[in-house]
């Protein structure tokens, strides 16, 4: 985490003190996904939290499916969820769980509490309810608060053994209809539902509503510290009042913390499910999405996900991040663990008129300036090369130093060679450029010393392999596309996604496997998808540019 000690920690330490709360005992968290999406950069800070917070201490985190709403869950979410948390580094052990383990004993608490006189079967609709809602100078009402105890246990089971249609009935908790917090006025606990669960199937058609089945799943399972994003803050109160009046032994503590903003980006799993159905991107894995299997698509490493939340730090106050700074911590860890590799992304051909037309030679250069255990490779060189077609002007704008008529340009670990003039094709395209090589400057290095002003990368064309190259930028041209009072969908960057076919590798990437990072040289950090790159197709993702102007003491 950040420098010091954040809120979360000094609640922890004062607790686990002698007399305190939790002394004496194991610090227990726990994560709590709903299995109806995938992950994505906001639920990694929770993630880092909950099991950091474990791991600092010497204590356990659990992993639980909050799967207690039928809609839209399935074990595909579950399944990629698992494998998000372990691709982050974090061991799960057999500490995995479901809440709808727990339907039955749910149920059996709202049974105590009905007859503890704590909740009533209620026969308001939803408008119905919203009608007698009330505000803050007039309570609540409902006409079924004084059902007689007897009754709502009968109607209870009622609704359990599915004699009543959906919304027909719901079960409330009784708490305080005049209540100034609003989740306190009598909320519904239990709402009858018939679609299918992904696990229990039809056994059940009533489920309980979050508000009651979370702090129930936190006490069955010897949670301590409940840590969920500043939105439930308002929810803790109904948090409390269940685990205080249900037979359960431990009482966790609910603690908040503020939740991920980040520029130029959506959060919202509706939302970011309705980009995938309206077609604006390929899937919950597509690279321009902020899901943790898109990130990691891209080319984002577990080590610049966890420094980026580690940097950004833990408070109570929501915040706007930069995606800049992501950005930023993802090229601080490429630059120190990305094998270097050259790149062409628009390939014009370089001819070199004074070299041998059938000879070859192999440049040994570092795979990794930044890390020498990274080794060396061999670059093949011959007389025709490929360049980017920008490192040629034929008339140069000022201070353009790299291939012109009569300028001198340093070929990446090779020779120094000075342009002669370029061919065209009939509608004035440039087809090739000339140029001879100084054969006494070998590695680069003039031998009488003299200043060269640009070094460009370049490929063996005798040797070098086909790619695709997919440039990829922020799905969103706007800081914030969730505001409430504007359309996200209205602001997608057309050019988010820009697909290079026919680009030039050196041949050391013919056996790039999915997955694999690279520094194109003076390109920008790439990743062999692992969805569509196969030897003889190779494709790589641009997962950041190779420098921004963005300053890390700014966050």
């Amino acid at each position: 985490m950040a420098e010091g000690k954040h809120f979360i920690q000094e609640i922890i330490e004062e607790e686990l003190k002698e007399g305190g709360r939790c002394y004496g005992k194991t610090v227990h968290t726990r994560f709590p996904p709903e299995p109806n999406g995938y992950l994505h950069i906001g639920h990694a800070k929770a993630l880092e939290i909950d099991f950091g917070m474990a791991e600092q201490y010497g204590g356990l985190c659990n992993l639980r499916m909050d799967d207690t709403n039928p809609t839209k869950e399935d074990e595909e979410f579950v399944d990629a969820i698992k494998e998000d948390i372990k691709w982050l580094g974090h061991t799960l052990g057999d500490r995995f769980y479901y809440a709808s383990d727990y339907f039955e004993q749910m149920y059996e608490y709202a049974v105590e509490l009905i007859k503890k006189g704590l909740a009533y079967v209620c026969e308001l609709t939803p408008e119905q309810m919203k009608e007698m809602r009330g505000d803050t100078q007039t309570p609540a009402r409902s006409p079924y608060r004084d059902r007689p105890v007897e009754e709502s246990l009968d109607l209870f089971r009622r609704m359990r053994d599915g004699e009543f249609e959906d919304g027909k009935m719901t079960l409330r908790a009784k708490i305080d209809l005049a209540s100034g917090n609003f989740n306190m006025r009598d909320p519904v606990i239990y709402r009858i539902n018939r679609l299918p669960h992904h696990r229990q199937g039809t056994k059940w058609v009533i489920y309980p509503m979050y508000d009651f089945a979370h702090p129930i799943e936190d006490a069955l399972e010897g949670i301590t510290h409940s840590l969920c994003s500043l939105e439930f803050e308002a929810h803790r109160p109904l948090y409390d009042w269940v685990v205080n009046n249900i037979s359960v032994e431990c009482k966790p503590r609910q603690i908040e913390f503020a939740r991920l903003g980040i520029t130029n980006t959506v959060l919202s799993k509706r939302k970011l499910r309705n980009l995938i159905e309206s077609g604006y991107v390929e899937g919950w894995d597509d690279p321009r999405m902020p899901t943790l299997c898109g990130l990691r698509r891209r080319g984002y490493t577990p080590a610049a996900i966890r420094a980026f939340h580690e940097r950004n730090g833990v408070s109570k106050v929501n915040s706007l991040v930069d995606f800049a700074f992501l950005e930023y911590c993802l090229r601080e860890d490429l630059n120190k663990t990305a094998k270097r590799a050259m790149a062409v992304l628009h390939p014009v051909k370089l001819i070199i008129d004074n070299y041998p037309a059938d000879m070859t030679e192999e440049f040994t250069v570092e795979n990794n300036p930044e890390n020498p255990d990274d080794g060396t490779r061999s670059v093949s060189f011959s007389r025709e090369l490929w360049i980017e077609a920008e490192d040629f002007m034929e008339v140069p704008a000022k201070k353009y130093f790299r291939l012109f008529p009569g300028n001198e340009v340093r070929l990446k670990s090779a020779y120094i060679v000075k342009c002669t003039g370029c061919d065209k094709d009939e509608d004035g395209n440039v087809t090739a450029v000339h140029c001879e090589m100084d054969k006494d400057s070998r590695g680069g290095n003039p031998a009488d010393g003299r200043k060269i002003k640009s070094t460009i990368h370049w490929v063996d064309s005798r040797t070098c392999v086909d790619a695709e190259i997919r440039l990829y930028d922020k799905l969103f041209l706007t800081e914030q596309p969730d505001l409430a009072d504007c359309n996200y969908l209205d602001f997608i960057n057309p050019d988010s996604l820009e697909i290079i076919n026919g680009a030039k590798v050196e041949a050391s990437l013919a056996d790039t496997k999915p997955a694999d990072r690279f520094q194109f040289l003076r390109v920008g950090y790439f990743c062999a998808d692992n969805k569509d790159s196969v030897p003889g197709h190779l494709v790589f993702n641009r997962a950041v540019s190779l420098k921004d102007s963005y300053k890390p003491e700014a966050q």
